[in-house]
C-alpha cells in the first residue's frame, strides 16, 4: 500500500515526465524515448484511478464554503476518490451546486439548451466563504467564465477539452492544476491541511497570496471557469500547497437536509441540503428551508 501511496501522490509529475518524454521523442524521431513517456504516463495515471482511501488521517471539521441551499455531487460520503481520481489532491473533493427552488429538481444533464451562459444558474455570483480562520498562498483570477457543458454533445466537448487544455498545461507550466481548476483560491489552514476552492468567477477574487481571512470570509464568487460542465463550487482538502505533489484530506461540515434534520458530515450526491445564513432574509428560497438560523 505504500507504494502505491507513493506513486498515487507523484502520479502527476511522473505523467507530466512522461508527455515530456514523448514530446522529446518526436522531435528527435527517438521511438524508445516516446515508448518510456507512454509508460510513465500509466504508471503516473494507472494508480491514481485505483479505488482506495490513503492514509488515517481524521476529517477536518469546517464551517460550509457556501450558504443557502445546495446539491453535492461526486461527493466523498458516496465514493473515494470521488471524482474517479486522486489526481491534484481531490481525492475527497466535493462539487456543490446551488439549488434555490426545492420544487425544481437538479439535472447533471440536460437536453436543451445544449450551452447557456453561465449567469443564467442560479450559482453563478454565490458567495464563497473560508470555512476557517487561513492564510491564502495562491489564487487564479483571470480566467474566463466559459458556457455551460451539461448537455451530451457539451459534456463530450468538455472532456476533449480538459484533455487537451490540461496536457497543454502539463506541457507549458509543467502542471495541469491551472487549466483544470481556473480562476481559484488557495487557502493555508495550519496543521498541513491547505483547502482548494475552484471554477470561480472571474474578477471576483477578493484576497491575495499572503492575506489572512477569518472564517466566513468571502473569499470570491461561484463562477464557470476552468474544466468546470456548470457553475458551481469544487472544494477540497489536500496536505500540501501545490496540488501537483499533494494528497487528499477528508472534511466535514455542519448541514441540515430539507426537512431541518441537523447533520455533521459530508452530504451525499446529490441529496440537498441547507446552510442557513442568519444575516439572509427569511423570504430569500435559497436560505431557511426546512430550517433554523445559526449552523456555519
Amino acid at each position: 500500500m505504500k507504494f502505491f501511496a507513493v506513486l498515487i501522490r507523484c502520479g502527476t509529475p511522473i505523467a507530466v515526465a512522461g508527455l515530456l518524454l514523448i514530446l522529446v521523442g518526436w522531435l528527435t524521431t527517438v521511438p524508445r524515448l516516446g515508448l518510456a513517456g507512454f509508460v510513465l504516463i500509466l504508471l503516473g495515471t494507472i494508480p491514481q484511478l485505483l479505488p482506495v482511501r490513503l492514509g488515517e488521517r481524521a476529517p477536518v471539521a469546517l464551517r460550509s464554503p457556501v450558504q443557502g441551499r445546495w446539491v453535492a455531487v461526486n461527493s466523498p460520503a458516496d465514493k473515494v476518490p470521488s471524482h474517479g481520481t486522486h489526481e491534484l489532491g481531490q481525492s475527497y473533493a466535493i462539487d456543490l451546486v446551488h439549488a434555490p427552488d426545492p420544487a425544481r429538481e437538479w439535472k447533471a444533464l440536460v437536453g436543451w439548451p445544449l450551452a447557456a451562459r453561465p449567469a443564467t444558474f442560479p450559482a453563478f455570483g454565490r458567495p464563497v466563504l473560508a470555512p476557517a480562520d487561513g492564510t491564502v498562498v495562491a489564487v487564479g483570477r483571470h480566467q474566463r467564465d466559459h458556457w455551460s457543458r451539461n448537455s451530451w454533445p457539451a459534456l463530450i466537448y468538455l472532456m476533449v477539452e480538459g484533455m487537451v487544455f490540461r496536457s497543454i498545461g502539463s506541457l507549458l507550466t509543467l502542471s495541469p492544476a491551472r487549466f483544470v481548476l481556473g480562476n481559484h483560491v488557495i487557502l493555508d489552514l495550519g496543521d498541513g491541511v491547505y483547502g482548494v476552492f475552484a471554477h470561480l468567477r472571474r474578477g471576483s477574487v477578493r484576497v491575495r497570496p499572503g492575506d489572512r481571512v477569518r472564517a466566513g470570509d468571502q473569499l470570491g464568487e461561484v463562477g464557470n471557469s476552468g474544466n468546470s460542465s456548470e457553475p458551481h463550487l469544487h472544494f477540497h482538502l489536500m496536505d500540501g500547497p501545490h496540488p501537483m505533489w499533494a494528497q487528499g484530506v477528508p472534511f466535514t461540515i455542519e448541514y441540515r437536509t430539507d426537512d431541518g434534520e441537523a447533520r455533521t458530515g459530508v452530504p451525499a450526491g446529490k441529496h440537498p441540503f441547507v446552510v442557513p445564513d442568519p444575516a439572509a432574509n427569511a423570504a430569500d428560497p435559497s436560505y431557511g428551508v426546512g430550517a433554523q438560523p445559526g449552523i456555519g
